[in-house]
Parts: structure tokens; C-alpha cells; sequence
């Protein structure tokens, strides 16, 4: 356990204070009760002596003061909080072809505004990382909750060199696994350590992951999507394929030459239908928001350091109220 203001503890200092002006307070008591005994009467107030009992009201007085004392340090600690969740990583082609104007003002732009609309819908509940793809992949953001940084780190995206749709693929499944606890990639001086290649989940089992992979789909580099897109089936994955752009394409002018660009749908839809996924197009934004209703959330566990100064305070109160009312049924009075 940790605190946030530990000069606070310093309070429970006058613990012993109280404690010693309590004892203090009993000997006069007794001083004076034996100063007003007579033989006569010794019986008597013998019988009305509290005894043992008469020292409860006060010692829970005096924990409640010390759990005051801790309350008022700020304590917190680790707790394992359940919550439900779902994960959802936008993958985006960062392809030079994406900065193709047949989708206003660019497809880039159009892919941003289409995600940016489908990340202000989610609830708190769904995590949403972001992935880049051009000739190969790379994590722009780990999966959270946190909107402000989902939305920054999508307009830090820009059009850059080829496409590999199995590039964008393969990284949107290792943050997949970065979001679920598993190690990511760094650079490390020690030996690496071979890591499991996952089960293969029974053919229609989904878990609480999607892909929502926004692109022309105009591959042209290595490997095979279509092997990517297996791979993630074979993990419980669904990739839903957002098209940027139109079928009929336009010229993209790079370094001096000319080349035509257009929306490869045949391949984005044959990347959803063999993960289960579904298919849309960068214009139906309305359409994305479909994509949460079919995630799969699952309960899970997670330790976060959490400020528990309200369970101190509830105590030290709870006690007071006992102190108080056994004092009152008692002797009829408080201590």
C-alpha cells in the first residue's frame, strides 16, 4: 500500500496523547469515586462499576482515529478490477495511393473522417489501437480507452510508399496481442525467446478483437493477403474492410510519372468473407457504427492502483457509530 500525501500520517502521533489522556482520565475517576465510598454504600457502587465493557466504546473511538489518520494520507493499492471490454485496431493504408483525390479532398482525409466518426460512437467500454501499413506495418497506438489519443494519433498519419495489405494485417494482430497482455516486439540485448504461435480457434469463433482495415486495397507488395486475412481466422479475428476510394479510379501524378489508382473491392471482400467480417465503403459512415454491434465482449481482470481513501473513512465512521451506540445502551451516555 502507497500514499498519496504520506506527511499526513504524521497525525496518528496523537494517537498515544489520546490514549495516555484516557488512562489519565480514568485514575481521576477512580480518585474520585473512592474519595465518595462509604462501607455502606461500597457494595453497592461495586455493582454499578462498568468493568471491561466500559473500555469498549473508547478503544473503538480511538481506532476509528486512526483510521482517520490514514484516510487523511490518501491511501491506494492494487486492485484486481473486473470490467467488460472489446478491442478494436483501425488499420490504415498510408500507401501513396492514398493520396489520390477521387474521394474528397483525399482518400486519406476520407479514411480519417471514416474514423474518426466510428471512434466518437464507441463506448467507454471498447479499446481502439492504430496501425499503419504502407510497404510494411508498424503500431501508431496501443489499444485504449483514451479518444484524445486514438484521434491524435490518426492525424499524424500521412501517405508514404507502397501497400502491403498483409503487412497492415499482421501488425494489427501483434497489437492485438500487446493489448491482451502479450510482449511486444523491442529491441533487446538479451537472447530472444522463441513465443508460441497460438492455437487455432474452432472455424466461426470469434473473440473480442476486430480489425477494421481502411484501404484501396490495391496491393503490391508481398506476402499474400489473402494468407494474412487466413491467419487471422485461424485466431478468432474479423477484419471489416472499409474501401477508400471509387472503382473507376483517377491518376495519381509521383515524381514525374502518371498512375491510375483505383478501389480493388474484389480483394477487400475477399479479406471480411474469410474472416467472417463484413465489407463497406468509406461514403456509408453509418454503416461503420455496425461494426461495434458485432464485437464480442469478454469479462476481464485488471490490476490498477486504485485510491481506497473512501474505505478508510467509511470505517473510521462505522466504528464511531458503534462506539457510540454500545455507550448509549450501556451507560447512557457517549464516551
Amino acid at each position: 500500500m502507497t500514499f498519496l500525501w504520506p506527511a499526513m500520517l504524521y497525525s496518528l502521533m496523537a494517537l498515544p496523547l489520546f490514549i495516555a489522556l484516557y488512562l489519565l482520565l480514568q485514575r481521576r475517576r477512580k480518585r474520585i469515586a473512592a474519595n465518595y465510598r462509604t462501607l455502606s454504600t461500597a457494595p453497592e457502587i461495586a455493582k454499578r462499576e462498568p468493568g471491561l465493557r466500559g473500555h469498549i466504546p473508547p478503544i473503538l473511538f480511538l481506532l476509528a482515529l486512526a483510521m482517520l489518520g490514514l484516510a487523511l494520507a490518501r491511501p491506494q493499492t492494487e486492485v484486481s478490477l473486473p470490467h467488460v471490454e472489446g478491442t478494436v485496431i483501425l488499420a490504415f493504408d498510408i500507401s501513396g495511393s492514398m493520396a489520390a483525390d477521387d474521394l474528397k479532398p483525399t482518400r486519406m482525409e476520407a479514411a480519417k473522417a471514416a474514423a474518426k466518426s466510428f471512434v466518437e460512437h464507441q463506448p467507454s467500454t471498447v479499446r481502439i489501437g492504430v496501425v499503419a501499413f504502407s510497404d510494411n506495418g508498424l503500431s501508431v497506438q496501443a489499444p485504449t480507452s483514451d479518444q484524445d489519443a486514438i484521434l491524435t494519433a490518426i492525424d499524424r498519419l500521412a501517405p508514404q510508399r507502397g501497400t502491403s495489405l498483409a503487412g497492415g494485417i499482421a501488425a494489427a494482430l501483434k497489437a492485438i496481442e500487446v493489448g491482451a497482455g502479450q510482449p511486444s516486439e523491442t529491441y533487446t540485448s538479451l537472447t530472444p525467446v522463441p513465443t508460441l504461435t497460438p492455437t487455432p480457434v474452432p472455424p466461426g469463433t470469434y473473440g473480442a478483437a476486430d480489425i477494421v482495415l481502411l484501404t484501396d486495397g490495391e496491393n503490391n507488395e508481398n506476402p499474400d493477403p489473402l494468407a494474412a486475412a487466413q491467419t487471422a481466422a485461424q485466431r478468432g479475428v474479423r477484419i471489416y474492410s472499409v474501401g477508400i476510394g471509387s472503382a473507376a479510379g483517377t491518376n495519381l501524378h509521383i515524381n514525374g510519372f502518371t498512375v491510375h489508382t483505383q478501389l480493388d473491392e474484389n480483394m477487400l471482400k475477399q479479406i471480411s468473407q474469410i474472416t467472417g467480417g463484413t465489407y463497406f465503403n468509406a461514403q456509408s459512415e453509418q454503416e461503420l457504427l455496425k461494426i461495434y454491434d458485432n464485437l464480442n465482449p469478454q469479462l476481464v481482470v485488471t490490476p490498477e492502483v486504485t485510491e481506497v481513501t473512501s474505505i478508510f473513512a467509511g470505517g473510521a465512521i462505522l466504528l464511531m457509530l458503534v462506539g457510540g451506540m454500545f455507550s448509549l445502551l450501556w451507560f447512557s451516555r457517549l464516551p
